[in-house]
């Protein structure tokens, strides 16, 4: 089974998320026109730097809890990164009353939906998946979406934010026939407080 974080050349125009990584430990300089100006490393880009600005707080927990840090949901996060910059299917766009070929990739899609976490504090989307031919006008899609929320928050509130965000993002930028949003926890973090509580 292909391990999901060694992506083809092409994925990335190239380049690797270790190499996209460091770039932004440089930040970004000197300009790389290869990285800038690729979709799939932007894709990829962006939703590093929202995982970088959860990771000073998880890491703390980790350290406060005296355990070895888990990595299962940082492998999750980054395996759904390199599927997002994947282009992947291309998925058409309707537009009435005219005859101009227009499409998204799938892969820009699922960075549609990824982004949304940006709207609702502490949740990181993981894996994405879709039912249904994307490739067909009209199709009826299911879009599946796994989650990694803090410890302690409402869950059905915040699990009722992100499906009407992505809701709204996927009717601004697809004509796709979502008929459901399935959102899943599959993981939740503790806060460095949490922990020093329950010790």
């Amino acid at each position: 089974m292909p391990d999901p974080l060694r992506m083809e050349p092409d994925d990335l125009d190239g380049h690797t998320i270790e190499e996209l990584s460091d770039y932004l430990d440089a930040g970004r300089s000197p300009a790389d026109p290869s990285i800038d100006e690729s979709a799939g490393c932007q894709i990829a880009l962006d939703a590093l730097e929202r995982l970088r600005a959860l990771t000073p707080e998880l890491i703390a927990a980790d350290t406060a809890a005296e355990a070895e840090a888990d990595e299962n949901w940082v492998q999750s996060i980054l395996s759904g990164i390199a599927l997002d910059a994947r282009a992947g299917r291309r998925i058409p766009i309707v537009i009435e009353q005219s005859d101009v070929d227009t499409g998204i990739t799938e892969g820009a899609v699922r960075g549609v939906i990824r982004a949304a976490e940006n709207m609702v504090s502490g949740v990181l989307v993981g894996r994405c998946r879709f039912d249904g031919d994307v490739t067909v006008p009209g199709e009826p899609i299911l879009i599946h979406v796994d989650i990694s929320v803090p410890y302690g928050k409402p869950i059905p509130e915040l699990v009722d934010r992100l499906r009407a965000e992505i809701s709204t993002r996927l009717s601004a930028n697809t004509t796709l026939n979502v008929t459901r949003i399935d959102i899943t926890v599959s993981d939740l973090r503790h806060s460095p407080s949490r922990i020093g509580e329950e010790r």
